[in-house]
């Protein structure tokens, strides 16, 4: 690019705006910025609106819907306003970022969810919500940029155990204790819907399909409910492990869902959504048994939609092994079968004794084993292992960009992708901290977007509080 910069400078006189133009397209960003200080012709192509564009989609391939994505005045502002968070998040200085303790539930939180998008955006309506739900019969949304309660729903007959976001509805959806399923609206927290199943939920997923949004549920009796959003209305109910809490996954692109019971001698299944989807009475749901026993953690590969992979027991009941499976749909005219493919399996060490899972791209798996991450092929190769963490990592969120654990040690790890390699290889940053030790024992939950980091930071009073970090950028 130096050499391109060179040769520029020394034909100016000959080239007009359209061949500066052509040659400022093999420029880089630092150069454009030296190319715009040599006079006014100069400086105006160089900020011609298509040379920053291509800059970013250089970068970052898929921030293609501008303005919706970009949410800026322009691309050149764009670029320096991703470019200066990205610096921020890699450093973690105490002057990158704000952290705000906020407190508000008088019971324990349970879970957690962001319902503003993971956009990076810079404009006035860039700001992180999240939305919890506690032991105090309450989902409650909050402004984690200004550290405060949006609303508070009234409260409940039973405790909220857990919710899903559908976050371009501006929905939430939460189920208590007794099964009794409700949706809310995110910026107001009125009433949307509301659906009761006949036992306990032990499972609740949300999927965003290309024909609309969708709700997956199990109950405690093993059955899965397929529901529409927002309406809550049943499409489809099957029997997937009669009288068995079960658990759901559902994959990135949400034509598969992966349903097991916890520690079961019972093959877990994965189901093709489009039949629960369009249910017919005279055609049974499409399902597969996979042919392994006593599952325990699964994942789907992000960036391979029906990659699975499924820690569980080898024949000898012994050891631990990880299987990774490729899932297929032969349609016929009159019916679907789903073929289940085994790409790779390796057992773990006697060592691990994992509790959380997660894909990355398409051929890593990260395992959490008391305090250590561990980063494996789906063959078995490991790729690299952290001990950052003084006590067990309770929680672990993984994105294109980063990976984050939380701890009982109270505090928090940032990790960031290195995506100029060819493997994946991840760089361990720094510790965001929560509070005394003398009032807290540790986070129970961790979650991200583009400008923020929520986290559940447990209290020894039996109650909860989120504690935010949100990194400071310059608004376009």
């Amino acid at each position: 690019m130096r050499q391109v910069w060179g040769l520029a400078s020394r034909m100016a006189p000959q080239l007009g705006p359209h061949e500066l133009l052509h040659v400022f397209s093999f420029l880089d960003a630092r150069d454009l910025l030296s190319a715009a200080q040599v006079n006014k012709v100069w400086n105006e192509v160089s900020m011609t609106k298509e040379l920053w564009r291509q800059l970013c989609l250089r970068r970052w391939p898929f921030c293609k819907a501008f303005p919706v994505v970009v949410g800026t005045l322009s691309w050149r502002q764009y670029y320096f306003c991703r470019s200066e968070l990205e610096f921020r998040v890699e450093s973690g200085r105490p002057q990158d970022f704000i952290c705000k303790a906020i407190s508000g539930h008088t019971g324990m939180i349970d879970e957690l969810a962001y319902v503003s998008a993971h956009e990076y955006r810079f404009d006035e309506r860039a700001r992180s919500v999240v939305c919890t739900v506690s032991s105090d019969c309450t989902v409650r949304a909050w402004d984690l940029q200004e550290g405060m309660e949006i609303w508070s729903s009234p409260v409940q007959p039973s405790p909220l155990v857990t919710l899903v976001a559908y976050p371009q509805l501006q929905l939430v959806v939460t189920v208590d204790t007794q099964g009794l399923i409700m949706g809310w609206k995110a910026e107001t927290g009125a009433e949307w819907a509301s659906f009761r199943l006949p036992t306990s939920c032990s499972s609740m997923e949300a999927c965003d399909h290309p024909e609309g949004p969708f709700l997956l549920v199990a109950c405690d009796e093993g059955t899965l409910y397929t529901m529409t959003v927002p309406q809550l209305q049943v499409v489809s109910s099957v029997a997937t492990f009669p009288h068995t809490s079960v658990s759901l996954m559902c994959s990135p692109d949400t034509q598969w869902v992966f349903v097991f019971a916890q520690g079961s001698d019972l093959g877990p299944k994965v189901f093709y959504t489009q039949p629960l989807l369009h249910p017919s009475e005279d055609r049974l749901p499409v399902s597969t048994t996979l042919p392994i026993r006593l599952s325990s953690r699964a994942c789907w590969a992000p960036d391979e939609s029906a990659r699975l992979m499924v820690i569980h027991r080898d024949d000898s009941d012994m050891h631990l092994v990880i299987t990774t499976f490729e899932l297929k749909a032969n349609k016929s005219r009159d019916r679907v079968n789903i073929l289940a493919q085994q790409l790779a399996s390796f057992p773990l060490p006697d060592t691990m004794t994992p509790h959380l899972m997660q894909g990355h791209g398409s051929q890593t798996i990260l395992l959490t084993s008391g305090s250590e991450l561990v980063l494996f092929t789906i063959h078995g190769l490991q790729l690299m292992a952290f001990q950052d963490h003084q006590r067990p990592i309770t929680s672990m969120w993984v994105d294109p960009d980063r990976v984050i654990t939380a701890a009982q040690d109270l505090s928090l790890r940032v990790y960031v992708w290195n995506k100029n390699n060819t493997s994946p290889v991840l760089k361990s940053c720094y510790h965001l901290l929560g509070g005394s030790h003398r009032w807290a024992s540790g986070f129970t939950h961790v979650k991200s977007d583009s400008r923020s980091i929520a986290g559940v930071e447990a209290r020894s009073t039996g109650t909860s509080i989120l504690r935010s970090y949100c990194y400071k950028v310059k608004l376009g």
